[in-house]
């Protein structure tokens, strides 16, 4: 088993033409931890990862394992177990699949079986991908970056498609490597998914840092606020300025800072404004994690 290094992003920035899909961003991931890499879809983490990953040259700034860029690895496969898509030919089996991963970074041939167990695919090794759930697929890619035993895993959005029993394993899965001391990167664009796995979090929101830290810092942060939302959001912007509600914009409608919907609702009828939507947030990690990434789309 390879050991765990950290993950480095260091005012990294990513411009597609006029769009900036990644903003001077940095943040650590360091190994012995569960860590994951949050925010909406659309937020720059796919990015981030494959510039990591050496998919794409970045505009500015770094990404590296402990200095080294994943290029400049020398037994890249060893050392980073890296998962962005479940993208398998349909007309091979898993088992082929793996074997040829494995001779391509000449690793040896008894390592399939291995992963493939690891993984619980054994019983599926020698039916072709394309019949295969997306769940099994998961566990597939999940048994691809397992070939190396490496000491670094970095995964997009591992835990989609799975049912509830894939989702308990795999947390308890990603969990026993990080106590092995391995260092676990997963992205999600939900938080409620990973919750239950992650020590750490990254937050980010249109390609910006929003917060890093302990899962619990982030549930500290919360408090009590106000959804509202109407068909003439204008109207209903003008009725909070009115009250002298502080708010953010966000998909779901206006966050607004005040825990009371009743002192909300009464703001909005004085303004003339109709409601569709007017309800507490409860206090706790999703909130926090919505009052980010709503306010981050909105700067």
């Amino acid at each position: 088993m390879a050991a765990g290094i950290p993950i480095e992003i260091s005012g990294l920035t990513k411009q597609f033409g006029a769009v900036t899909a990644v903003d001077d961003l940095s943040f650590t991931v360091e190994p012995g931890r569960v860590t994951g890499f949050l925010g909406p879809n659309g937020a720059g983490k796919t990015t981030t990862l494959r510039v990591l990953l050496g998919l794409v040259r970045a505009t500015a700034g770094t990404a590296t394992f402990d200095g080294k860029t994943y290029h400049d690895l020398e037994r890249p496969l060893e050392t980073v177990g890296a998962a962005l898509e479940a993208d398998f030919h349909p007309g091979r089996t898993a088992r082929n699949h793996l074997k040829v991963a494995a001779t391509a970074a000449g690793l040896p041939a008894g390592r399939v079986a291995a992963v493939l167990d690891q993984v619980g695919m054994t019983e599926h090794a020698d039916r072709r991908v394309g019949g295969y759930s997306l769940g099994m697929r998961q566990r597939l890619a999940l048994a691809y970056t397992l070939l190396g035993d490496p000491g670094v895993f970095v995964l997009d959005e591992p835990i989609n498609g799975l049912d509830p029993e894939g989702i308990k394993w795999i947390r308890g899965f990603l969990q026993a490597l990080a106590r092995e001391g391995r260092t676990v990167l997963v992205s999600s664009h939900l938080l409620s998914e990973v919750s239950q796995t992650v020590d750490e979090v990254v937050i980010i929101s249109k390609g910006r840092l929003m917060k890093s830290g302990t899962l619990a810092s982030l549930e500290l942060d919360a408090a009590p606020r106000t959804v509202a939302d109407s068909p003439d959001r204008p109207a209903l912007a003008a009725a909070l300025d009115a009250a002298g509600f502080a708010y953010t914009e966000g998909r779901s409608g206006f966050i607004v800072d005040n825990p009371d919907p009743g002192a909300v609702g009464h703001a909005a009828f004085v303004g003339g404004a109709e409601l569709s939507a007017l309800h507490r947030l409860k206090s706790g990690l999703e909130e926090s994690f919505l009052t980010l990434v709503n306010g981050g789309e909105h700067e």
